[in-house]
């Protein structure tokens, strides 16, 4: 009776530690391409927005001088780079809303790059809305910008994380902790 009863405990206990994981994988299942690169996207975004109104306006015209740093972009340019490519990624995606790289360029003040951006990954989520399962490998594009849909939006993601290194290190020559790095601790 005493072994039954460990036994029961043991299968119980197992069974527990298992739950999360079984949830886990029930919820990755179910989680389209769509809503896996949106919230990919999103938790970026959060960053890069943060990271973008963290720069005082003052200091929108940063860029670098000390060491290797000849003809790099200001920290404005770096943002509108970012809003320009979220418009370049997702083109011939039949998404309407894009804005005219000239009209982004043309911005100059804070308030006006920040609006830009935001709506630049607005746009990104409706283009990213439209990866189905049928259509996630589907080539799209052509020549040097021949992908398919997860393969643009990946690489979306990736040129967005790399911008976002850049951005975090011309905050930190500022003296600017970057917001995500407050949150840690770090």
């Amino acid at each position: 009776m005493k072994g039954i009863r460990l036994c029961c405990i043991a299968l119980l206990s197992f069974l527990m530690a298992l739950a999360p994981f079984i949830c886990a994988q029930e919820a990755a299942a179910q989680a389209s391409p769509a809503q896996t690169y949106n919230n990919l996207m999103s938790a970026l975004e959060k960053e890069v927005v943060e990271a973008a109104d963290a720069m005082p306006a003052d200091k929108y015209n940063f860029a670098p001088t000390q060491g290797e740093f000849k003809g790099v972009r200001t920290f404005a340019q770096q943002v509108k780079h970012l809003t320009e490519a979220n418009y370049a990624f997702f083109q011939g995606w039949n998404v309407s809303g894009a804005v005219k790289r000239d009209d982004i360029e043309k911005l100059s003040s804070k308030d006006d790059i920040m609006k830009a951006l935001r709506d630049s990954y607005a746009y990104a989520h409706k283009a990213l809305d439209t990866i189905t399962p049928a259509n996630a490998f589907e080539v799209i594009g052509s020549g040097e910008r021949k992908s398919t849909r997860a393969g643009m939006a990946a690489f979306c993601i990736a040129h967005s994380m790399d911008h976002y290194g850049q951005m975090v290190v011309y905050l930190r020559m500022n003296g600017i902790v970057p917001p995500a790095s407050r949150k840690s601790g770090m």
